[in-house]
Parts: structure tokens; C-alpha cells; sequence
């Protein structure tokens, strides 16, 4: 679809970390907005890995793996949420692309993964990693 938007890993977790006041805001707003449908949202297994991750471990007040596991799977059950996914070609390309481009590799591997889904649009904090020609990156703050 051509107006799908990809939710970044910092996207979802800011939606959820109350340290965050003014980020928080925005992000759940995305949240929302991609839960109800009102946007077409997209997001890939790597996004929602890195996320329970952080949510759980890195930030200032962790969730519980439970209630991480909670947001996750209703993500994944959500019929508004468009999952997406690599192949071993995508590391290829994405290992070269971070070669090259010298991005790091899980951005590379995020980058690569949406073009090869033909999604064009991303919603992050982190644009400098995704800029291109094809895609383009949009920081919500």
C-alpha cells in the first residue's frame, strides 16, 4: 500500500516509557493512530524483538516481561498493524549497505527490510540512518 508508514523501534518504545514525558505524547499518539487503523502502520519482527528488549531492560522504568509480552502480542494479533519480515538476502544487502554506508547494522537490516517491502515512509527519532532517496524519514519530535 502505497501510504504504509514504518514505526521504529524508539517510536514504540517512548509510547511506553513514562521518563519520557514530552516524547511519550507524540509516540502514542503513532501508537494509537496505527492501532485504530487511523494510519497504516508497519512493523517488522526485528522492531518488536529490540523493543520488548528495551522495554524490559534499558529504560529508566522497565515494564515487566509479562506486560511487555502483553503490548507485543497485541501488536501481532492487531489486524491494523502490517507485520513485515527479512529474508537472508535482506542481511546480505544490509551487511553491504552498513559496509558502504557505514551504518550500523540493525539500522541497515531496518532499512533494507522496508525497501524489499516496497513501504517508502519511516517514523523514527534516528533519521540520519535512513536517509535516501526512496525512503523518507520522519522525526515525530
Amino acid at each position: 500500500m502505497k501510504d504504509e508508514t514504518f514505526i521504529d523501534t524508539n517510536i514504540l518504545v517512548y509510547a511506553f516509557d513514562e521518563s519520557e514525558k514530552q516524547k511519550r505524547a507524540k509516540a502514542k499518539k503513532i501508537v494509537s493512530d496505527a492501532t485504530t487503523g487511523e494510519m497504516n502502520a508497519v512493523v517488522s519482527n526485528q522492531v518488536l524483538a529490540e523493543f520488548f528488549m528495551v522495554v524490559t531492560t534499558k529504560i529508566e522504568e522497565p515494564i515487566s516481561a509479562a506486560n511487555a509480552k502483553i503490548i507485543v502480542d497485541g501488536i501481532i494479533d492487531s489486524l491494523h498493524w502490517k507485520k513485515i519480515n527479512y529474508t537472508s538476502k535482506t542481511v546480505s544487502k544490509a551487511i553491504e549497505a552498513s559496509i558502504t554506508e557505514k551504518n550500523h547494522f540493525w539500522d541497515a537490516l531496518i532499512k533494507e527490510t522496508i525497501l524489499e517491502n516496497r513501504v517508502y515512509a519511516i517514523i523514527t527519532e534516528n533519521t540520519k540512518d535512513f536517509k535516501s532517496d526512496q525512503i523518507q524519514a520522519i522525526n515525530p519530535f
